[in-house]
């Protein structure tokens, strides 16, 4: 039962990963593409750390899982704030739809 849930996990956060990847391509402007970069990479990617913790199942394991989601909560709006900002100074503006 402990693999169908982690095949679970790691199914539904590469799924997400791809929505991210996806987003980066299809998406009209850079404000747009962050977005759904820092939003589904990091579902995406939280996912399938919980998989690996699910899966090895020891402490150690866990608190690196715990740890790396930790940082990657922390810094991936850091850096999409980051890159709106130095957007912005270049005189990148959205793009309004017509």
């Amino acid at each position: 039962m402990i693999e169908v849930i982690a095949g679970v996990l790691i199914l539904s956060g590469a799924a997400f990963t791809f929505i991210a990847a996806l987003g980066l391509v299809r998406l009209p402007d850079i404000f747009t593409r962050m977005h759904a970069s820092t939003k589904a990479g990091v579902l995406g990617s939280s996912l399938i750390l919980i998989a690996a913790g699910i899966l090895f199942g020891d402490g150690g394991t866990w608190a690196r899982v715990i740890a790396a989601i930790f940082f990657l909560l922390l810094t991936a709006p850091i850096a999409a704030h980051m890159i709106g900002r130095a957007s912005l100074d270049e005189k990148h503006r959205p793009r309004l739809r017509k």
